[in-house]
């Protein structure tokens, strides 16, 4: 379908590609991988005809139509979005404006015959031509691609020009997307998309007809979409005919081989030389030198990527908050006429990890101002929770750091003095190194400050996380740095990303917002994703009643000891007295025992809700594994195991709120 023949680019003394020849065919989706900066963005561009190779050629059909979508920096104005998405079909459109023209002409009577024929003859060829390329279907197509990137039914009517840089982004792939060019070419198609709009990209491309090169940091996306690796290293090209999982493993063990190989190259040079220089001037060894000379000069070293160290990072020490984090108590929210949220009830836990789900404009990052407390609802409360250190990450985080101080500075400023020394490693894995680090803030670009300002989060302490959109910008080895950090987070996290393979491995539970209200789904995304699909089986409880809790058991007297019987007869003043204070005396030493008791139950409670939650936790881990949702019938077992344990911990924890607010009532009384 299209190749490289000998392709060579370099830009200065920097060389991108070195005589590359490589090939694709039709119906391949090609995953384009390689580290910053090797090249990707510039072969596409060439691919899409944007840029000239140096030497060699791009060879293609004369009939192909290729399609390429930047990363950004596309505008539509003048048209509707429908009609800037539906100009895909500019040419079925024309024949259908000149078949409407013919419909007019063929209905005046003063038109001759033979003119009248020729008309006839022309909508009739028109007519079949637009049928062969489904052209009734138009508006269908360009709704249901425009629905599945996340418009709505009133946004589709609205001049183009109106919606901002992301929502551009999308008509521009919308548009792409309809046209089905045979050789489609996407540079980052998902930075603008939220989850729901990525899941149907996925699909739709799955099911493409003709071939697809795409570059991605979405590492879900490129193992759900592709079916081959093309791998940009070391100025060429290089094919793993697998997905992203695969290649990475795959690319690993082709690496160390090749620095296995170039030890011992350089071992063998070594001690060639050493023979050399030891036998140079003697004339009985002068042949042997001789001959070690000329291998030495046809050995063609063997070149490695560089190694680019793994960075584990660990987030700085903080106390422990209460076991209620925050609360949303009746909360509304709206701006004018647009209520985000009606009545809102949310209650957040220590140590849960809280992803944020729905399409864009649901309300994910007003819930985030609120739940940080940059925002206050119009009407309700919101509670912070005992020892709370909240740390929020906004989506425009980037854009509210100072411009004069650099970019070490920046990190150094506000970290805690055991986190400076590492500072630099910190930055290396946010790929700021050498004199980059000493960069003014102000002449960075978004995505450098975006990874910058990712990078000073990671230095400050805290036990609540709120992270707006954290991984936008970011490229799949920085990611891969905040994902471990995040991983290994102590306190409780709630977040929000469109990264799908980002929540699945961070989530324990899901919040899907919309339509005024926040909905809680215990467990991961793949389950969240499977409820919605089989709603009958959400709350895994067989048809119980999530509300109904059991109510404390009523306590027995201790001992078994009945209620004395009233005195029914006078008696003298100090006997009165005598079984007064023996009354009295047993009343309190039945309170004694029963406060004992409770205090003994609610120890009880506390050990098995610490048993729950480590088992929970153990079961999470387990479902967060790799390939355990391949084999439902497997995995079902596990599953229903943790909803058990999840309403048991409700449950428990119930009960245990009970006695302690009895307990509470005692003390006050």
């Amino acid at each position: 379908m299209i190749q490289l023949s000998e392709l060579t680019k370099s830009f200065g003394d920097r060389v991108l590609f070195d005589h590359v020849t490589w090939q694709i065919t039709d119906r391949e989706r090609v995953g384009l991988c390689g580290p910053n900066g090797a090249g990707k963005t510039t072969l596409l561009k060439m691919l899409a005809g944007l840029d000239e190779p140096d030497a060699g050629g791009i060879l293609k059909p004369a009939a192909l139509r290729v399609g390429y979508l930047p990363q950004d920096g596309l505008e539509h104005s003048g048209r509707s979005v429908f009609e800037e998405a539906s100009s895909a079909f500019d040419e079925l459109l024309a024949m259908k404006a000149e078949m409407h023209a013919l419909e007019e002409r063929l209905g005046d009577q003063s038109i001759p015959e033979a003119e009248h024929d020729t008309m006839l003859h022309r909508y009739s060829d028109l007519q079949d031509r637009f049928r062969l390329h489904d052209g009734y279907s138009i508006e269908l197509k360009t709704a249901t691609v425009l629905q599945g990137l996340g418009f709505k039914a009133s946004d589709v009517e609205r001049p183009a020009e109106t919606f901002s840089g992301g929502w551009q982004m999308r008509i521009a792939l919308a548009k792409l997307l309809l046209g089905q060019p045979n050789l489609l070419l996407l540079d980052e198609p998902t930075n603008h998309l939220d989850l729901d709009a990525r899941n149907w990209l996925e699909e739709y491309l799955n099911a493409y007809p003709h071939a697809v090169i795409l570059v991605s940091h979405d590492r879900f996306f490129l193992d759900a979409v592709v079916t081959r690796i093309a791998d940009l290293t070391l100025r060429t090209l290089t094919d793993y005919h697998t997905n992203y999982s695969g290649y990475l493993a795959e690319h690993h063990e082709r690496i160390e081989a090749m620095r296995k190989a170039k030890r011992e190259q350089d071992e063998e040079v070594a001690r060639v030389r050493m023979f050399i220089d030891r036998f140079r001037y003697q004339a009985t060894k002068a042949s042997q030198v001789q001959s070690r000379i000329k291998l030495l000069e046809k050995v063609v070293p063997i070149e490695v990527p560089p190694e680019r160290r793994k960075i584990h990072f660990d987030f700085p020490a903080c106390a422990k908050s209460g076991r209620v984090v925050v609360e949303l108590k009746h909360a509304r929210k709206a701006y004018g006429d647009l209520v985000v949220f009606r009545d809102l009830n949310l209650h957040i836990e220590r140590g849960d990890r809280i992803a944020l789900v729905g399409p864009n404009g649901a309300g994910k990052s007003t819930l985030m101002r609120m739940l940080s407390g940059e925002e206050a609802p119009d009407s309700g409360q919101r509670g912070l929770g005992h020892n709370v250190v909240m740390q929020y990450f906004a989506q425009d985080e980037a854009t509210r750091m100072e411009g004069s101080p650099t970019v070490y500075e920046t990190l150094a400023s506000g970290s805690p003095l055991q986190m400076v020394p590492m500072i630099r490693n910190i930055l290396g894995g946010f790929l700021f190194s050498g004199d980059d680090v000493y960069k003014p803030v102000r002449v960075l670009s978004g995505g450098e400050r975006t990874r910058l300002a990712v990078a000073r989060m990671l230095l400050r302490s805290s036990n609540t996380l709120l992270l707006d959109e954290p991984t936008n910008h970011l490229d799949l080895d920085s990611k891969e740095v905040l994902l471990d950090a995040l991983v290994d987070y102590g306190g409780t996290l709630i977040f929000v990303s469109h990264d799908r393979y980002f929540v699945e491995r961070l989530a324990t539970k899901i919040i899907e917002i919309g339509r005024g209200d926040a909905v809680i789904y215990p467990g991961t995304y793949t389950e969240f994703l499977y409820r919605k699909e089989h709603p009958e089986d959400r709350d895994g409880r067989h048809g119980r009643d999530p509300r109904r809790t059991p109510s404390e058991p009523p306590a027995t007297p201790a001992h078994g000891r009945r209620p004395a019987a009233p005195v029914e007869r006078l008696a003298l003043d100090k006997q009165q007295s005598r079984e007064a204070r023996k009354r009295a005396d047993g009343e309190a030493r039945k309170r004694t025992r029963a406060a004992q008791a409770r205090q003994a139950r609610i120890e009880s409670l506390e050990e098995r809700i610490a048993e729950c939650e480590a088992a929970i936790r153990d079961i999470e881990a387990e479902m967060a594994a790799p390939g355990f949702y391949d084999d439902r019938a497997d995995a079902q077992p596990v599953i229903d195991r943790h909803q058990s344990l999840m309403w048991q911990v409700g449950e428990l924890i119930h009960q245990w709120e009970e006695l302690q607010s009895l307990i509470d009532t005692a003390s006050e009384g």
